[in-house]
């Protein structure tokens, strides 16, 4: 089994977490981080530019190489967690995007939910429904704390109850 596991900040240890619990020992693991492409196009460019009133220049090189060091040291920090062997894979762009074409050659795909922290469609947010919506293979979704309410909390539509 090849397994991809989105590591993003927030949510990475529930994944990491979850990943080590399911997973047998002898599945490839892969550790995704994906820093925004926009990220270091606004971390680079003045307020004025931010507001349309100049072209931005490209992202400097310190701002590209602190995203990757960032990055590095979160992708260290989960394979620490995992207390296995994984292979790290830091990109970036579109995440929602990336994450999906990467998962194209996994069979679990391994990411956490990253909206509301309740039961309900509002516990996804536009990233993961993307994601999940379009994974090529099967997905795990882990909640990255337990929900507020319960079950109990549910409102269930009239032609439901």
């Amino acid at each position: 089994m090849r397994a991809l596991v989105w590591i993003s900040e927030g949510s990475w240890e529930a994944c990491v977490d979850r990943t080590r619990e399911t997973l047998a020992s002898d599945a490839e693991v892969t550790l995704l981080h994906v820093a925004a492409a926009d990220a270091e196009r606004l971390a680079s460019e003045p307020l004025a530019e931010r507001l349309g009133r100049h072209r931005p220049p490209p992202p400097g090189p310190a701002v590209r190489e602190l995203s990757e060091a960032e990055a590095q040291e979160l992708l260290a920090a989960a394979r620490a967690r995992l207390r296995r062997a994984a292979r790290t894979l830091s990109l970036h762009g579109r995440a929602e995007r990336v994450v999906v074409q990467a998962a194209a050659d996994a069979d679990l795909l391994v990411l956490a939910r990253e909206g509301h922290p309740r039961l309900g469609p509002g516990s996804l947010g536009p990233r993961a429904r993307f994601v999940v919506d379009h994974a090529p293979c099967e997905v795990l979704l882990v909640w990255p704390a337990r929900p507020e309410a319960g079950v109990d909390s549910i409102h269930w539509p009239r032609h439901m109850r």
